[in-house]
């Protein structure tokens, strides 16, 4: 089993949710989507994308966007319907969690 997904993981598959994205995307993307609270270094990044392309959460994929905007040395990922797939069950874990925590009064109830 997967779950619970390190959150690199969980973050990553945010990143290529909705694009498909080169490592140094993956890392700004992230950055930008937790206003700099999370910084993934690139061997976290490349270690996470290794394991998940192992575990058929992600896909290397060969198109490219326009070369003149490109670099050709860019490997771009995608998420595959087994990695969309796990991310909606550990937003469903993550989700349970944060009710149990509002019931034991370690989160704010909802306004």
């Amino acid at each position: 089993m997967l779950l619970p997904l390190p959150p690199a993981v969980f973050h990553i598959l945010m990143a290529v949710a909705d694009d498909d994205r080169h490592g140094y995307a993956i890392i700004q993307d992230v950055a930008e989507r937790t206003d700099g609270a999370v910084k993934l270094s690139a061997g976290t990044l490349y270690r996470s994308i290794q394991r998940m392309l192992e575990d058929g959460l992600l896909a290397e994929v060969d198109e490219r966007p326009d070369p003149e905007e490109d670099d050709e040395r860019r490997r771009y990922y995608r998420i595959t319907p087994f990695g969309r797939a796990v991310a909606r069950a550990e937003a469903q874990r993550l989700t349970n969690l944060i009710k149990l925590a509002r019931l034991s009064g370690f989160a704010p109830k909802r306004a």
